[in-house]
């Protein structure tokens, strides 16, 4: 098990930078290799199952995800979306919030992975990879790029 912690403060107003953070699609374009689905009728609430496909080909694993706390940004109050994962390879927790500061905001990415048949010897590893890899989906989601 490996927990590891991202933090981005943007000029983007609160709202905006939730919009971007919880668009499960769009982390499609940010995550290599992976794809995002939706299991439940939007929009995003609490209950809301989507799965992470990330693999080449038939050779690949399912990372099913369920929301079990959603709280948007309002009125200046701190948005926060917590996702229980739920999968036979990945299990854990992720934890965003995006916190209104001023015009902007700082987005705090809290998760952690456990990973079927990887010994904690490579947590370490786990971690870094884990940060690299969702550090560049989140920066290109705070960007709305492709």
């Amino acid at each position: 098990m490996t927990v590891f912690r991202l933090t981005r403060a943007v000029t983007l107003p609160g709202g905006e930078a939730w919009l971007r953070v919880t668009d499960w699609q769009g982390h499609t374009a940010q995550v290599p290799l992976t794809t995002v689905s939706h299991l439940t009728p939007g929009p995003t609430r609490v209950g809301t199952v989507f799965v992470a496909r990330s693999g080449f080909g038939r050779l690949g694993f399912d990372d099913p995800m369920e929301v079990v706390d959603w709280a948007p940004p309002e009125q200046g109050r701190t948005g926060r979306c917590r996702l229980q994962k739920h999968g036979r390879v990945i299990r854990g927790w992720a934890q965003i919030e995006v916190h209104p500061e001023g015009s902007g905001a700082v987005v705090v990415w809290v998760e952690e992975l456990r990973i079927r048949f990887v010994p904690r010897l490579l947590d370490p590893l786990v971690r870094r990879m884990a940060r690299l890899v969702f550090g560049r989906a989140l920066d290109g989601l705070l960007r709305g790029g492709a």
